[in-house]
């Protein structure tokens, strides 16, 4: 029975990394990112609601005692 040669599985495996590492590489640099991104300022609008003025409990039905 004939044994597998293993032996140029190291180098194929080290190229095949280091070209996608460089392929990756290249896909990257096409993009243009902002040098220095800045947060948008959104106006927000507090709405006043009567349940936000005082303490409520929601009661599920399957929290409530058995009767």
């Amino acid at each position: 029975m004939p044994q597998l040669d293993t032996s140029t599985w190291f180098i194929t495996i080290l190229s095949m990394i280091i070209t996608l590492f460089f392929v990756f590489q290249l896909k990257m640099s096409k993009y243009s990112f902002p040098e220095n991104p800045e947060p948008k300022l959104v106006a927000t609008s507090k709405s006043i609601t009567p349940w936000e003025e005082k303490w409520t409990k929601i009661y599920f039905p399957l929290s409530l005692p058995l009767q």
